[in-house]
């Protein structure tokens, strides 16, 4: 008799075995199920707490996705041989769990949460973040937690012109996409990808085969629940007098409120919408049941107001239409020592983005489950408290900044040179100097201008636009570059980044389950619209990449020795290489190839470099004349050191046009000589002449006798 009660589900999802198991492992947590597909498996937990902290008027959720090392047989790199504070995948992971599973709970629930999903096992085939998803969306269904959910979520790659289930962590590599797609049995709420500038139309439909594909999942989570899910809780009905606090509010700031958000300047709205929040706020004073309820009834009262404009009127809270993107303006080459640096301004919204180029040596490495690979692009993105006017703790990037800035990254990095034709590292930085809507396309369109200033041959510009979405019944609006204040009241946050050929990312957020297809269609197609205007405008500034790269920046020259010949130019313990970086003033990538990297901010510098390793790694030809310096006398000759390491036999006969008495009349050791290589012995010793060269000039004068 086992003391585990387990429940099992298992199903074939795309050829691969999908299995949900609950009941053996975690059996404190009010939700936990062990998830896998192949042989990756993720243990997915959901806790809630039994009663809600007083005064919240948010609901406190935390999700955690962990990867612990063990799960490929890894121990932790570093010093500390346990795992430390999260690496940027298990933030944006978690981050991809949090964003659909958040609008599916009851809107009266306001317990703290937290979802915590732990990788055990990694096959090195399927990404756990998929696993992760669907376990944590389980562990929720069966928890007795108000969660209206279940999702689903699946990965959709795009091959041979066809949408493929959850491509392997190959695939991808190879694939024209990379999206994740999650939502329930209605609809789609999430939405994060990166494309090969994709046309809106496959974007589109990749969307909508990923949420075909995982309603089979939805249904297996189903089944799971009806097997092992604990009693609902009750969830606290409103408040009686959560009815009268609104309709009293309503008869007393509409009007206020109205005239408030008819303000087109963001610092001023603020100020009119806080005076009147205030003045509303005395009329309950003495009801302290009312004052609990106040806060979110105000919040519901200025979505009234601003969504009910907009649909009526088709007027923005700025003045605009729909459709319309405000000013842009456009600097590039604004800072005088920066590689590129861009200053992108789109209403209240502006990001000053700054380009740096290095080398191999300032590659990013990564030491990911699936193995340590390098990064030759990175892009930080940073958002100080000044650029909305507050005051805030300063420190390291947050979840919200490690999200935008890799939703830029994905943007721009299909549009970059291969490493092989742009040997350098970029780093790009984001920092956001002024916000109101979408900072983080304000950065793609900022790092696509400083990457071309700084003379990163990019084909084409990309720009990113954010749009929204009012959507009451059947009437629905899609706004164009939405505002701050419209993404916290729409029903959508739908970015949209990509260059005139194509989309290379899109993130969707969606807090309602009822968006169709045609909805998304129509915010694609006016997304196409807004992008290509946006285009036009940063092309005022910069029409394409400089032709070279800036002068501030290193310059990279290539070369390609001898595989073999490797050895000789690092020399014993790296002596030869660290001779020729630290007297030319060089930074030089050597690989096992033969590809020999030279990074100088001087050109005759990288000559110099290129020169003295050319020396090493080439072979003596026959007829050449080198330089080279006489490193031991003899009898019957001088041994002379040319080609780096190589030494060849100046025959006493051929030191000069008359032989002389003994070799010390003509050179001595330490002498810089000329030498023409005449051959090679049977034992493939070098055969040098000095008299054939005239040892001012180097120039050969076996030729001039003909």
């Amino acid at each position: 008799m086992s003391m585990f009660n387990v429940s099992r589900k298992e199903i074939d999802w795309g050829g691969r075995k999908l299995v949900l198991e609950t009941g053996r492992i975690a059996r404190q947590a009010d939700g936990a199920v062990l998830a896998s597909l192949g042989e990756t498996t993720v243990l997915c937990t959901a806790v809630g707490e039994h009663s809600p902290r007083p005064g919240l008027d948010f609901f406190p959720l935390t999700v955690h996705y962990q990867e612990k090392t063990f799960a490929a047989g890894k121990i932790p790199g570093g010093f500390f041989k346990r795992e430390g504070r999260p690496t940027e995948k298990e933030t944006l992971v978690s981050r991809l769990i949090d964003r659909p599973i958040r609008p599916l709970f009851h809107k009266g629930y306001k317990n703290e949460t937290q979802v915590i999903c732990t990788v055990l096992c990694h096959d090195m085939e399927n990404d756990p973040d998929i696993v992760a998803m669907i376990g944590a969306s389980a562990a929720l269904t069966i928890s007795g937690l108000p969660f209206m959910g279940p999702i689903g979520a699946a990965r959709v790659g795009y091959m041979d012109g066809k949408p493929v289930l959850n491509p392997t962590l190959d695939q991808v590599k190879e694939s024209d996409l990379d999206l994740v797609v999650a939502g329930t049995k209605d609809g789609v709420l999430m939405v994060e990808s990166e494309a090969q500038e994709l046309p809106e139309e496959v974007m589109l439909d990749a969307v909508m085969f990923g949420h075909e594909a995982y309603q089979q999942v939805i249904d297996a989570i189903i089944d799971l629940a009806e097997m092992a899910a604990k009693d609902p809780r009750e969830v606290p009905e409103p408040p009686p007098e959560a009815e009268t606090v609104a309709t009293k509010l309503r008869e007393i700031a509409t009007e206020g409120l109205t005239a408030a958000y008819a303000e087109p300047d963001k610092v001023e709205r603020q100020k009119k919408v806080a005076a009147v929040k205030d003045e509303a706020k005395a009329a309950f004073e003495d009801d302290e049941a009312a004052l609990a309820l106040f806060g979110g009834a105000f919040k519901s009262l200025e979505a009234d107001i601003v969504r009910g404009t907009i649909l009526k009127t088709g007027q923005r809270i700025d003045g605009r239409d729909t459709k319309t993107v405000r000013p842009i303006e456009v600097e590039v080459g604004f800072l005088p020592r920066a590689h590129g640096s861009a200053l992108f301004t789109r209403g209240e919204t502006q990001a000053m983005v700054v380009a740096t180029l290095g080398t191999g040596q300032d590659e990013q490495i990564i030491d990911a489950l699936e193995g340590e690979f390098r990064q030759n692009f990175m892009l930080h993105y940073n958002f100080p408290p000044y650029s909305v006017g507050e005051t805030g703790r300063m420190g390291g990037a947050g979840r919200r900044e490690i999200g935008h800035g890799k939703l830029a990254w994905r943007a721009i990095r299909p549009l970059l040179p291969a490493k092989a034709d742009f040997p350098y590292t970029m780093r790009v930085v984001s920092e956001i100097t002024e916000s109101n809507g979408s900072s983080s396309m304000a950065t793609v369109c900022g790092s696509s201008l400083s990457l071309m200033d700084a003379g990163v041959p990019m084909p084409r510009s990309v720009a990113g636009i954010a749009m929204g979405l009012i959507k009451e019944g059947d009437d629905f609006a899609v706004l164009t570059d939405i505002l701050g204040d419209e993404d916290h009241l729409g029903d959508m946050d739908f970015k949209v980044a990509g260059t005139s050929e194509g989309v290379t990312a899109l993130q969707m957020d969606i807090k309602i389950t009822s968006i169709t297809k045609e909805i998304m269609d129509v915010a694609l197609k006016q997304a196409k619209d807004g992008r290509i205007h946006i285009l036009g405008e940063m092309g005022k500034a910069l029409t394409g990449a400089r032709e070279e790269v800036s002068g501030n920046a290193p310059r990279i020259t290539t070369i390609k020795v001898n595989p073999s010949k490797v050895r000789e130019v690092i020399g014993t313990g790296g002596k030869v290489i660290r001779e020729i970086t630290e007297t030319t003033q060089t930074k030089i990538d050597i690989e096992d190839d033969g590809t020999i990297k030279i990074a100088a901010t001087d050109a005759d510098n990288a000559q110099r470099a290129v020169d003295w390793i050319k020396g090493i790694a080439a072979d003596p030809e026959i007829g050449v004349v080198y330089t080279g310096k006489v490193v031991k006398v003899v009898e019957f000759g001088a041994f002379v050191n040319f080609l780096g390491s190589r030494d060849g036999l100046v025959h006493i006969s051929e030191l000069s046009k008359q032989r002389p008495q003994k070799v010390a009349d003509v050179v001595n050791q330490g002498d810089m000589v000329k030498v023409k290589v005449l051959g090679f012995d049977d034992r493939g010793k070098v055969k040098l002449t000095m008299k054939q060269v005239d040892q001012e000039t180097g120039a050969d004068l076996s030729q001039s006798e003909d």
